[in-house]
């Protein structure tokens, strides 16, 4: 078995612009810029957790000729007064140890408190000839439009489920272990849009794994996902309007601790299945791709059934119900009312 003692997000980490994924629409931007010599003098990434940009901004630190010794890693949480920057702003003006540029990476930067923001704008303003600044945040709502308007902008993207769900499967494969797709699926959903997230939960399962074959049971387990059969239990119930085994179902998705918003987003996302392999058959290898067997021949099941109530109104009652998560003391209370209307 592979050590996996480091972290994976690390050690998968793109050292080059060909390996990053997903932001084509920047890399072709800042290739170019390189490849004319007009290189931009600050530069702002904003973007979602775990989608690239301090990763990108190093590549990019590189790509114009600076060394380690000339790149400034700084993290505006921890460095947020307005003695850090005038400290900054104080640097910039000493040339580079052994390169053409200084570059200074401000890691979240709409922490700087509003007298750092004033003391950086200047800086901004009329940076040295040798020095590019490199800006990033996951909220840009937070800037001041000054700020925002001295730096070339750049978003990046959120990665869809499926190439979250295709990377820890490669990286898993990379790392001898076999990780089945549903159970990719599920990380691909707890990941919520980060690769940084999806990896460590896939080390987390890897660590926890009993053998090389990582299943969604044991990605559930992890990130408090309700294990299949919870889930295909509470779609029998609905099917067959059995409060009982639905009550009971939930009863055990609690016990085990399972994130409420989870369970409802695999829940609807089964039902939305059944509705479409009803109404849209020839796309049934595609809405099936990411289950595992037992629930391909359990959706197809309800799917077929005649006079089903699993159907459009139980989607819109999932949906109004889920309007309420977050706002019971009791996470399970949503679900609860909506199986005791639908049954009865």
């Amino acid at each position: 078995m592979t050590d996996i003692s480091l972290a994976l997000y690390r050690k998968y980490r793109p050292s080059s612009f060909d390996e990053v994924r997903n932001q084509e629409h920047i890399i072709t931007v800042l290739t170019g810029a390189l490849s004319k010599k007009m290189i931009p003098h600050a530069l702002l990434f904003t973007g979602g957790r775990g989608t690239g940009k301090t990763t990108v901004a190093r590549i990019f630190a590189h790509a114009v000729g600076a060394h380690d010794v000339d790149i400034y890693e700084i993290d505006a949480a921890s460095n947020r007064g307005i003695d850090d920057i005038r400290s900054l702003r104080d640097a910039v003006h000493t040339m580079p140890f052994e390169s053409p540029y200084k570059v200074y990476i401000i890691d979240e930067v709409h922490m700087l408190t509003k007298e750092a923001f004033n003391a950086l704008l200047k800086t901004l303003e009329e940076p040295p000839q040798h020095v590019i600044f490199i800006l990033a945040t996951t909220e840009r709502d937070k800037l001041l439009d000054t700020i925002t308007s001295r730096c070339q902008v750049f978003e990046f993207r959120a990665p869809t489920r499926e190439e979250l769900r295709d990377t820890v499967i490669a990286v898993a494969k990379k790392e001898k272990f076999s990780l089945l797709k549903d159970a990719a699926d599920v990380i691909a959903l707890a990941a919520d849009g980060s690769y940084r997230d999806a990896l460590g939960i896939t080390q987390k399962v890897m660590m926890a794994s009993g053998d090389e074959t990582l299943t969604a049971d044991e990605v559930s387990t992890i990130v408090g996902a309700p294990k299949n059969v919870t889930l295909r239990a509470l779609l029998t119930a609905l099917a067959e309007k059995d409060l009982e085994m639905g009550l009971s179902a939930l009863s055990s998705a609690s016990d085990s601790h399972v994130d409420m918003k989870l369970f409802y987003t695999l829940l609807l996302e089964r039902v939305r299945t059944v509705m479409m392999l009803r109404y849209n058959p020839k796309n049934t290898d595609e809405l099936l791709a990411q289950y595992g067997d037992e629930d391909r021949q359990s959706l197809i099941a309800f799917a077929g059934a005649q006079g089903s109530p699993i159907n459009s109104h139980l989607v819109l009652k999932l949906i109004e119900s889920s309007v309420y998560l977050g706002k019971s003391s009791i996470s399970e209370l949503p679900l609860e009312m909506l199986l005791i209307d639908h049954c009865s």
